[in-house]
């Protein structure tokens, strides 16, 4: 078979030339963003004792506070700073602090890495992963890792990140390495000898494990499985046996009423099953709103661990034999309820949470349920504890507005405007989050 001749067509070469370029732009424009971060982090150093202490002496721990988002070596900055900063980037503040925490990681303890990545040689994406793993390290360990990745980093996978980062560690720090490097059945013979020679010690070290016991039940993580709620965790193995018996029991019992579902679907029933009374009710709080023109038979228990379930499922789960149902009277969203005292009412918060579902603090997304209800002009100053007036803050945001000069105020019932220290204006509108919230609730 005879070859193909590449099309010369110079408008191809063009096209390729110019991602070309626009790759080294994105790393580029990267680059700086993440040389910007760290000249942020400079420019608010941590702040001084004095800035922590009131007049009186006593520390103020609701204040702007030092915190230290890198590793042995790296400057500390103010942790108001970062509000500002993450608003003006669009993070949230857990993004915001991974941020600076790598570029400053990066820059004071990874030097070599940080001047590729500011040619763009070395994409930010990957110095970020480099980061997570080095601001554990010593300095030594780090500078270690800084020298053997620089050169190839920009090439190699992550899989050789992570072996390079790894081998530099424990070159750079052997005592460390060496006890990761302990396989189990190593272990498991040290822990013999040691039980031996010193059971007292040996005990010690078996409660230690017990601690280790722990069970997780992601509810959070109910949306991601269609309702379906993921359970992990250690038990000890006695506790492990006498579940297990429990979970075969339930299983076998419910094949009575439910001979058409299968094990595994029993086994989880039964898991459900366990430690409730019989006769206690189970009871589900719902908030019955009515939308005529939606007929699409979808519903969402409030409280978003389950955002979407079909009216049936919602049945079921209401008529199972002993379950509870209560339904509250639905709020009117534009009440203004006043109150003449400082703490707002039940009502008061409940109203708040349903108009807006996270905290109004700009590209903030902590669901209200869990945030402080913070009065937009303050008590002290004036301020009714009136729905106008009240909005759901996390507690990071609520100290920075309570505790610096961020200021806000709302200009309709899911819209405010934010103004920073530095003069920035943030409006921040949950008009689309709060219709969402509705129609997921109805």
């Amino acid at each position: 078979m005879a070859r193909r001749t590449p099309t010369q067509d110079p408008r191809l070469r063009d096209l390729l030339t110019s991602a070309s370029e626009a790759d080294l732009a994105e790393r580029l424009a990267a680059a700086r963003k993440f040389e910007l971060a760290a000249l942020w982090a400079e420019a608010h150093p941590a702040p001084v004792e004095d800035a922590v202490v009131d007049e009186l002496g006593d520390l103020v721990m609701f204040g702007d506070q030092p915190i230290t988002l890198a590793g042995e070596g790296a400057p500390g900055m103010s942790e108001f700073a970062v509000a500002e900063f993450t608003a003006a980037c669009g993070m949230s503040a857990y993004q915001g602090r991974n941020f600076l925490g790598a570029a400053l990681e990066a820059k004071y303890r990874l030097p070599k890495i940080w001047a590729k990545t500011m040619s763009g040689e070395i994409p930010v994406w990957k110095v970020r992963r480099v980061t997570d793993r080095t601001h554990r390290l010593n300095p030594t360990a780090a500078a270690h890792v800084d020298r053997q990745l620089a050169p190839v980093l920009a090439t190699c996978s992550w899989a050789k990140v992570e072996s390079e980062v790894e081998t530099a560690a424990a070159v750079a720090d052997p005592e460390h390495a060496e006890g990761e490097r302990l396989d189990c059945s190593a272990q498991a013979q040290v822990e013999t000898a040691a039980a031996v020679a010193d059971p007292e010690h040996a005990e010690g070290e078996r409660l230690d494990c017990s601690a280790q016991a722990h069970l997780d039940i992601a509810l959070t993580d109910g949306r991601l499985n269609r309702g379906l709620v993921p359970i992990t965790g250690l038990l000890e193995y006695t506790d492990a046996l006498a579940l297990e018996a429990q979970i075969k029991a339930g299983a076998h019992a419910l094949l009575v009423d439910h001979p058409e579902l299968d094990l595994d679907t029993r086994r989880a029933m039964a898991a459900g099953q366990l430690g409730g009374d019989a006769a206690a009710p189970r009871e589900v709080v719902i908030y019955a709103h009515h939308q005529p023109d939606e007929a699409h038979g979808i519903v969402t228990v409030e409280g978003g661990h389950v955002p979407y379930a079909t009216i049936d499922q919602l049945v079921e789960w209401c008529t199972t034999r002993g379950t509870k149902v209560s339904i509250r009277p639905v709020l009117d969203l534009s009440e203004e309820i006043t109150v003449d005292r400082y703490a707002p009412t039940a009502r008061q918060r409940e109203q708040a949470i349903l108009l807006t579902p996270t905290c109004v603090f700009p590209h903030c997304s902590k669901d209200a349920r869990g945030c402080d209800l913070d009065h937009i002009t303050a008590y002290s100053q004036g301020g009714k504890t009136t729905s106008w007036n009240l909005a759901p803050l996390c507690r990071f945001h609520h100290r920075v507005k309570t505790f610096s000069t961020w200021t806000y105020r709302r200009t309709s019932r899911t819209s405010f405007i934010w103004t920073s220290p530095k003069g920035r204006v943030h409006p921040v509108d949950l008009t689309d989050v709060t219709d969402e919230h509705r129609r997921r609730t109805r």
